[in-house]
């Protein structure tokens, strides 16, 4: 089922700093202070990926429009947080989640349903990063000029696909 619904703003990335607040992250955290790319990311996302994989997901999720108004009800679109992760040279995503007061409010099958979703928004935004906006060849990957050996990267308006 389609979701048909106006694509929202990107997320501006302002989540926690430190990958050590990520339940399922068990690397150490070598500079706490470290942004994981979010200012790159938050560019690329507001550039056009955003829009480019939530077009793929609203294709296929199985959202209601009903649900979508509660994810906007709760700016639960501006709760994802995406970083790049170094030690796994991968895009990394954090889904938001309802807060307890609405949780209370809802059927705990709605709750489920809006929680998966988001996860598999934020799955689709990752691989729409990784493989039509990031560059990966066998030295370097993505737009981080100083991760190429050679620093000579750019990002150009053509890059995307």
């Amino acid at each position: 089922m389609a979701l048909d619904v106006l694509i929202p703003d990107p997320p501006s990335l302002s989540g926690p700093q430190s990958r050590g607040e990520y339940e399922a992250i068990s690397n150490p955290v070598e500079n706490p202070e470290d942004d994981y790319r979010r200012e790159e990311l938050a560019t690329i996302l507001a550039d056009g990926a955003w829009e480019d994989a939530f077009d793929e997901w609203a294709a296929h999720t199985g959202m209601s429009e009903e649900q979508f108004e509660i994810v906007l009800e709760h700016d639960l679109v501006e709760g994802f947080d995406f970083y790049w992760d170094a030690s796994s040279d991968e895009v990394g995503y954090r889904s938001p989640t309802l807060s307890e007061d609405a949780r209370a409010d809802l059927d705990t099958s709605v709750v489920d349903d809006i929680e998966l979703e988001l996860d598999s928004l934020g799955r689709v935004v990752t691989e729409m990063l990784e493989n039509d906006y990031l560059r990966r060849d066998d030295e370097t990957f993505g737009f981080f000029a100083d991760d190429s050996p050679e620093n000579t990267y750019e990002y150009r308006d053509d890059d995307i696909l």
